[in-house]
């Protein structure tokens, strides 16, 4: 009764995610020009200028002139490899859905390399830039430091999935990776819609309030995907779960605790604590629900792999907020942050950490129990024991 109507959801969600991808691609690609030659044109400053307003935008080109300044070549060859990307992840994810393979390994082998050319390009520009000279502060050169790392990383692992053939982990991890990949489209896209929720506040501003939640909406959607691909009820060699009811009541109130902590930190900051932490317990709040249906869904109707799957996911997020405030903690004594700022870094990257490390423990349940699957295998029939009527081809 309802497969047809996820079925539509699953294409209005690839069509969606189609359209963003080539629709931002040019706006990649052109992205550095008025950084390289005053008043070069470029797709996606017009389309802001006249969504929110001039001004908005030149503030914000002429924050970003020296740092961009100072790395421009590799930043250009970051954000045109980046481009590129927009438009070879809806070709592999097409041809893996059709199953054409050939052109899903070729196009893959260029995926790969591109992402290790673009993000190399964004290295350089991170390394040459002070924290404290990144656009919108500190907070988001950590923010980007980690989406670098989690990209690279996520590619990697996609491969060394593939070459060790493991297809359902090679599928999670390249999602995972273009999920990373689409917080620059989907920043863009907030930049242009919250100036109407948030009036008066600069690039900048909203950027801060962006990055609260970017790590948790792109690593939700990445589970959605890999969900959606992965049909099967259960895996052979997968028994039990990690995630015993014990254990999921305790990263439950581990979680409330520091939740309670971000809460209370944030709502100590006026009205811009206020901001940003609406920005951030809202789609916390909507994944915890998902996650939460999903899983009981799934061990109600059998399909145990989904549950454990969907549970793992749950505990990761459940821990996020403690992974935020440990971190907050670390960058306000090791990097010099004041409280609110490393509060910010702290929360902007728990979420996106946590589903990597989510995604980590799939892959090693996944391995473990393809080795319990080849120890319990057959074992080969004995062989008979030479008799007298027992006959030996000629070699």
């Amino acid at each position: 009764m309802h497969r047809p109507r996820r079925v539509a959801w699953r294409r209005v969600a690839t069509i969606a995610v189609v359209a963003v991808c080539v629709s931002y691609a040019p706006v990649a690609m052109t992205e550095l020009w008025p950084y390289a030659q005053r008043g070069a044109p470029a797709f996606g400053e017009w389309v802001l200028a006249r969504a929110v307003s001039p001004r908005y935008v030149a503030e914000a080109v002429a924050d970003r002139l020296g740092p961009y300044g100072r790395s421009l070549v590799a930043l250009v060859v970051h954000s045109v490899l980046g481009g590129a990307l927009m438009l070879l992840g809806p070709v592999q994810l097409l041809s893996a859905v059709r199953r054409r393979i050939r052109l899903h390994r070729a196009v893959g082998v260029v995926f790969a390399l591109t992402v290790y050319a673009s993000m190399a390009g964004a290295a350089v520009y991170l390394v040459r830039t002070a924290p404290r000279d990144a656009f919108s502060g500190p907070a988001f050169w950590i923010v980007l430091t980690t989406i670098l790392v989690g990209t690279v990383l996520s590619v990697t692992f996609g491969i060394f999935a593939a070459v060790g053939r493991f297809p359902d982990l090679h599928q999670r991890w390249l999602l995972l990776c273009y999920g990373f990949l689409m917080t620059a489209p989907l920043l863009r896209l907030e930049w242009g819609a919250l100036p109407w929720l948030l009036p008066g506040l600069s690039m900048a501003d909203i950027n801060r309030v962006a990055v609260m939640h970017l790590g948790s909406v792109v690593a939700f959607g990445a589970l959605l995907a890999s969900r959606a691909l992965d049909r099967r009820a259960t895996v052979p060699g997968v028994r039990g779960t990690w995630v015993p009811t014990p254990v999921l009541a305790v990263v439950h109130l581990a979680g409330a605790a520091a939740l309670a902590w971000i809460v209370r930190s944030y709502l100590g900051r006026g009205s811009e604590g206020l901001r940003l932490l609406v920005a951030y317990l809202v789609p916390y709040a909507v994944t915890y629900a998902v996650l939460l249906v999903r899983q009981r869904r799934a061990g109600r109707d059998g399909r145990s792999w989904a549950r454990e799957e969907w549970r793992l996911h749950l505990a990761g997020l459940c821990l996020a907020p403690v992974l935020s405030v440990g971190a907050a903690l670390l960058f306000g004594r090791y990097m010099g942050l004041d409280r609110g700022t490393a509060l910010s870094a702290g929360v902007a990257i728990g979420c996106g950490m946590l589903a990597f490390a989510a995604t980590v423990a799939i892959s090693l349940r996944i391995m473990s129990a393809r080795e319990l699957v080849k120890r319990e295998g057959p074992a080969a029939p004995p062989r008979p024991a030479p008799g007298p009527d027992t006959r030996v081809a000629n070699p």
